[in-house]
Order: C-alpha cells, then structure tokens, then sequence
C-alpha cells in the first residue's frame, strides 16, 4: 500500500500554538527574580544551576524556564534557559539598586514593565491620562496590535497588574485612571528614601453585586471544569454571606471568565449525603481552588491545608484589613481592599485582572505549586483512592 504523498501528517494538520508577543507572567515576578540574580551574583554573572540551587528551584522545571523567558522579555537579564551563565542587564541593576535615589529606581521600573515590551508601550501610549476603560476596549486593542485572538485577553491582564505593581493606575476623582511616567515619579523623593509598595486592584466594568447562581448537585459537578470557592459562608444575612456573594460575583467569577471554569461554592452543593463529604471532594479533586482567607475561618484553613497537601492549583485571596498568617505568607495571596465602596467599584476592574493573571498561572503550571508543604517537602505528594 502506497502512502499518499498529498495527505498532510500529524505535524502538518495539528494546530499552530500562537506565539505570545509578550512575557507570560507579570513583572513583580521577574523583578523578584532579578533580586534573587543580585542578591546569589553579587552583581557578576552566576552559573544558571548554581542560580537555582541557591534560590531553591529545580533547573528544568518550565516554572523557572518562565522565569528566566519572561526576565529576559522584560529586559531585566540576559541568558536563556539553555545558557550557562545568567547576569543582570544595565536596566535589571538598577531596578535592584539600593544605591540608586527611590526615583531612578522607580523610573527603571516603569521602563521595564511597560517600555521594553512593545505591545504594553502602544497599549499603554493609547490610553494613558485617560480614565482606565472597559477590558474589552483594551482587549480590542491588544488584538488590532497584532496579538493572537486567544491571547489578547491574557496580555491586558498583564498589562493591567503590571501598571497597578508600579503605580501607573490611581483611584482620581472616583475612578481609576492611567498616569503618565512622570505624573508617577512626581509622588516620590528624589532622595534616597525607601520606597513604598505600591498597592493598588483589575477587568470588565463591574457587574452587579448578584446573588449567587443555582445549587449544583454532585451528578453534574465535572471537577475538571470547576474552580471552587473555599470561604467564610455565614447565615443568610450575616457579613460573612455578604462578602461571600460580592466576591464570588463581583470578582472571583469575572476572572474566570478565560478559563471557563464555573465557581461552585459550599452553599451551592445540593445532594444528599455528608456535607463534608462532598466539600472534601471538591477541594481534592476540583481544578482549581480559590481559597478567600478574610476573617481568618478555621475552616477554611483546614480546607486549605488539604488542598496545600494535594499540591494542586490554588489562588488565594483576602480583604486587605485582615491578616495573614504567618505560616502561609510565603504564598502569594491577592490583598481586595474593601473598606471603602467608593474605592472598592474603581479598582474591581485591577482586582479581577490580579486574580485572573493567577489563575491562568497556577492552570498553564500545576506542577509549580508554591505552599509550605511544596516548599519544605517537595517530594511529598497525596493521592486518593476513592
């Protein structure tokens, strides 16, 4: 039997990936990175493995190939993942410097983040001194620039935490707006006085603070295509339930909307048997969890440690006047300061980009989980035998 020359292969027919012009991650993750660089280096160049054993991550894990891709796109290092020595760019020095004024610092910072990668600089140049506009404007825009349907999303969110972590957007007259770099640096010391973290919110124009959806039964729950809401219920009425439903709808929900997770929270759950039963199912098996710490819950610890010891994908969140503990403060948790309504509505839209950039993250690498348990034990692992 002879092979038709004509009949495309399986490399021909299998789709293209889209090439993502821009870093895969936001830039306070690489400017930690470049810390890390100065910090093991001393300022010189330092040996890719020796890098990583100093800092405690694995050499050839796609986490750290992302850390040094994206460090690279943003122009704070040079070295790929397959060279043997990496060393920080003049740019990368001085976002570290100590020696530097808080301002030169800060000005390194905002090239970085936003000049250096071309399609941040238009998108930005498009809409800065104006009011920060519908994520759908922005994602149009990513889009006429020249970026893959399936990613253009991914890039305004991006964009979006990247301008919040180095003070481009501000809450002014009762909206957030887009500052200009020097409308930034005006608010800083040209001395040498340590700087301030910047903490600010993300998406769409807010939704409706609605109610929650229907019960789901545990017949239609698909754990893959599910992201379960680990938080403080309360009674009907109570604080608690109020902030579990603006949450789960206002934020939580809308930063699902690209992954085409559906949220499914306690309350939700409708079927006979035990409750905790059924709640344990959902944190050990679901495809995500977004854990919300606010009021620092027993239960919802708990929960969290079952998940933190399945080592499995997980965000976590909490209202910025609560604490958190010292023994998960390794572990990135989003801050929502919801003190102030007229403060919170102008920044849902940063605060929904913030846990969306998390949530496409923990899902593109869930063998990259950063918890006490991954961090202390990596070769601990749980498996279930149902």
């Amino acid at each position: 039997m002879t092979k038709n020359a004509d009949a495309p292969n399986a490399s021909q027919t299998k789709k293209a990936r889209p090439t993502r012009n821009f870093p895969s991650a936001p830039f306070s993750e690489s400017l930690q990175f470049a810390a890390d660089v100065a910090r093991v280096s001393g300022g010189k160049s330092v040996r890719r493995l020796t890098l990583f054993d100093e800092i405690g991550k694995s050499p050839t894990s796609s986490a750290s190939q992302s850390l040094l891709s994206n460090s690279l796109k943003y122009g704070l290092t040079t070295g790929s993942y397959k060279a043997e020595f990496i060393e920080l760019t003049p740019l990368g020095e001085k976002c570290v410097s100590e020696a530097l004024t808080v301002r030169e610092r800060e000005r390194a910072k905002l090239e970085a983040a936003i000049t250096t990668v071309e399609l941040f600089s238009q998108i930005y140049e498009a809409f800065v001194d104006l009011k920060l506009p519908a994520r759908s404007v922005m994602i149009d825009k990513a889009r006429e620039l020249g970026t893959h349907e399936d990613l253009a999303e991914e890039a305004v969110d991006t964009l979006i935490v990247n301008m919040r972590d180095v003070g481009l957007l501000q809450t002014l007259a009762g909206a957030e707006r887009i500052v200009s770099f020097d409308m930034r640096l005006d608010d800083l010391p040209s001395n040498s006085e340590a700087s301030k973290p910047h903490i600010s919110a993300e998406t769409d124009q807010p939704k409706s603070f609605s109610q929650p959806t229907a019960v789901i039964t545990s017949t239609q729950a698909d754990f893959e295509t599910t992201a379960f809401y680990v938080s403080p219920i309360g009674q009907e009425g109570s604080d608690q339930r109020k902030h579990a439903d603006l949450f789960s709808s206002s934020i939580v929900e809308p930063a699902l909307h690209q992954s085409k997770l559906k949220l499914v929270r306690a309350d939700q759950i409708d079927s006979p048997g035990v409750i905790t039963r059924q709640i344990l199912d959902y944190i050990i098996h679901s495809r995500l969890v977004i854990a919300d710490l606010s009021f620092n819950n027993p239960n919802v610890f708990y929960e969290l440690a079952i998940r933190h010891l399945m080592r499995k994908p997980t965000v976590q969140i909490i209202r910025a006047s609560d604490r958190i503990p010292f023994d998960i403060n390794q572990s990135r948790t989003i801050q929502i300061d919801d003190s102030n309504i007229y403060t919170l509505v102008p920044q849902l839209p940063v605060y929904i980009s913030t846990i969306a950039t998390q949530v496409r993250q923990a899902l593109e690498n869930p063998d990259a989980v950063d918890n006490p348990i991954s961090i202390y034990f990596p070769a601990l692992t749980a498996s279930v035998r149902d």
